[in-house]
């Protein structure tokens, strides 16, 4: 246990370059405080003492305003930048080293039962205020960026953004896990782009025409005129 809870520790300082201190990181981050509360609750609801667990994962919710239902299963090395607003499903399957960023939703999408909410796999972003929905599978490596709701399943190695979410990079460059998440391709701004510099050439070519169709008037009214 006391690994565990010095590897989380270790991990904030790896992840955040903003913790200065140990004793700083033990009573003010509360990603920290809500994956602990999770590791009392999940053992909990796998005894199936879902009111116990519950109570302890609402309590958590209360001080950290991060919610985790204590039927997730979570890996290690997880965190959860600022935290504030992340909601985790009750079937949520997270993988080793996932940084997930505030605002983030592991959500379903309706009232379906058993697997309903997603799996993360090893060392995958997901960046603020993404929502990852359904029974669906991002990939190892993978990035959310910020703002993308994903409903589909995403390869590893790759970026998603976008909504719906869009992989935008695949097998590219190997995806490192920093703070640079809010620098990525934007599939909608491409479009357009492309759609304004389709434009631009039309409007050109209606020009050349109309300016074609009145040299031609001119030429057919001097040639109209020479004939009188």
């Amino acid at each position: 246990m006391f690994k565990h809870l010095k590897e989380d520790i270790k991990t904030v300082f790896d992840q955040d370059p903003a913790a200065r201190s140990t004793l700083e990181v033990l009573l003010t981050y509360s990603g920290l405080h809500a994956i602990w509360a999770h590791r009392l609750a999940h053992p909990l609801y796998k005894r199936k003492l879902f009111f116990l667990a519950r109570i302890v994962s609402q309590v958590s919710r209360f001080f950290t305003g991060i919610e985790i239902h204590p039927g997730a299963v979570i890996g290690r090395r997880f965190f959860m930048d600022h935290g504030m607003g992340i909601v985790i499903g009750e079937t949520c399957e997270i993988g080793d080293d996932v940084i997930v960023y505030q605002g983030v939703t592991l959500g379903g999408t309706g009232k379906e039962k058993g697997k309903r909410h997603p799996t993360l796999e090893n060392s995958t972003l997901i960046a603020a205020g993404a929502k990852v929905l359904g029974d669906i599978v991002i990939g190892e490596n993978s990035k959310v960026g910020a703002g993308s709701v994903v409903l589909k399943d995403v390869p590893a190695n790759s970026t998603v953004v976008g909504i719906p979410g869009r992989v935008v990079v695949q097998d590219g460059m190997r995806l490192r896990q920093d703070l640079n998440h809010c620098d990525l391709p934007d599939p909608m701004l491409d479009k357009l782009t492309e759609m304004e510099r389709e434009i631009k050439k039309l409007q050109q070519e209606l020009t050349l025409l109309k300016t074609k169709d009145v040299t031609n008037r001119k030429e057919s009214s001097v040639h109209d005129h020479s004939n009188l």
